[in-house]
């Protein structure tokens, strides 16, 4: 059977010029596109506390010369404090925490 007659399409190996791959690849982390996004969006500070499953993100926050972070003592304050940023400056409030009970003290207040 031909290949129209059976619909099935078995395309060609394409051959690549000057050995080179077209595209390149860059392995990016979860924890680096956070940070890349709030860079993106704008975002120069952010409020929280590291700890648990948010550890990683941290690590690209450090390495990071566009948003700063701003330890505080417990998660609520950081969700306070990126609400009062954001309505002083007009810019995006941020705050981070891990996830379980420091995500739930984020959203209290």
């Amino acid at each position: 059977m031909t290949e129209q007659a059976t619909g099935a399409h078995h395309p060609q190996p394409r051959a690549r010029t000057g050995g080179q791959p077209s595209v390149t690849v860059e392995h990016v982390t979860g924890a680096q596109s956070l940070i890349r996004s709030l860079e993106e969006v704008g975002a120069d500070t952010v409020f929280g506390i590291p700890g648990g499953c948010i550890l990683p993100a941290y690590d690209p926050l450090m390495d990071s010369t566009r948003v700063r972070h701003v330890l505080v003592r417990h998660e609520q304050g950081a969700g306070h404090a990126a609400t009062g940023y954001a309505q002083a400056t007009g810019k995006v409030g941020v705050c981070m925490a891990t996830s379980g009970p420091g995500a739930t003290n984020l959203v209290t207040p």
